[in-house]
């Protein structure tokens, strides 16, 4: 279906305004809701682009900016060594507690957003796949996609670099899909083993993938971009987010020159 073009708002976080951006579909009715979480780089062109591939698929999608309390609202970092440098910086400057209120502030806005039923995903890139992770202990989350989830196995989210997500698997009570690349160096073989077997350890219901694919291979820009593996991947978290948190409106009926059009 088509959307409406996104809508930049500000939400209030104990740390500030934090800008988020609105991707829905044009036609009018209620709609699942998802927070969808950036690579270190912010919302950029290609986060943007996923941002509406899934608010096309019949979802209202929230994309927040990590770091507002660092950068000017609309800030977006490069995809070169300057913005992974300046990303990574902020990535350990940031206190863990206010990761996890903006995941509550923008789960809030949703649950309370008219065209949203309140039914609730998460889906993150990269950093924004452990982000996701975090976000899904909250209990109103239903389903979490996490694409390449970073530095869950060696607690290196946070001020400090020793996070307690691996502490607090148990509290996911949704559905998780994890899907890593065997070429990715950021999380190593070793590092999906531990990150699985806390899953297991904790009972949660998940589905484990692993491909052949480098780092960053979901995104449209670059050399690491794969696009077969980047469909079939979407394909897996749009069916878990369909199956976990229903469908809303997708038959709108509008009356143009006397013909019932559906969108």
């Amino acid at each position: 279906m088509t959307i409406r073009e996104p809508e930049a708002i500000d939400l209030a976080t104990p740390s500030g305004p934090m800008r988020t951006f609105i991707f829905r579909p044009q036609a009018p009715g209620r709609y699942p809701g998802l927070v969808l979480y950036s690579e270190i780089f912010q919302v950029t062109g290609p986060i943007r682009r996923t941002a509406a591939l899934l608010a096309g698929h019949g979802f209202v999608v929230a994309a927040p900016e990590i770091y507002h309390e660092y950068e000017p609202a609309g800030t977006v970092l490069a995809y070169d060594q300057a913005g992974a440098d300046r990303g990574n910086a902020l990535k350990t400057t940031k206190p863990l507690a206010a990761y996890d209120a903006d995941a509550r502030a923008a789960l809030d806005f949703l649950k309370s957003y008219a065209p949203c039923t309140g039914h609730l995903g998460v889906m993150g890139i990269c950093i924004g796949g452990h982000l996701a992770f975090r976000a899904a202990m909250n209990p109103d989350v239903l389903a979490v996609a996490c694409f390449y989830a970073t530095d869950i196995h060696k607690r290196g989210l946070g001020l400090g670099m020793n996070d307690n997500t691996l502490d607090r698997v148990a509290e996911i009570k949704g559905e998780a899909l994890m899907i890593y690349g065997r070429q990715d160096p950021h999380v190593p073989l070793e590092g999906r083993q531990k990150v699985q077997a806390a899953l297991v350890a904790a009972g949660t219901n998940f589905t484990w993938h692993e491909f052949n694919g480098a780092h960053a291979f979901l995104r449209d820009e670059g050399y690491r971009y794969d696009p077969e593996l980047a469909l079939q991947c979407y394909r897996l978290a749009l069916d878990l987010f369909r199956r976990k948190l229903g469908e809303g409106d997708q038959h709108t009926a509008a009356v143009s020159e006397g013909t019932e059009t559906k969108h």
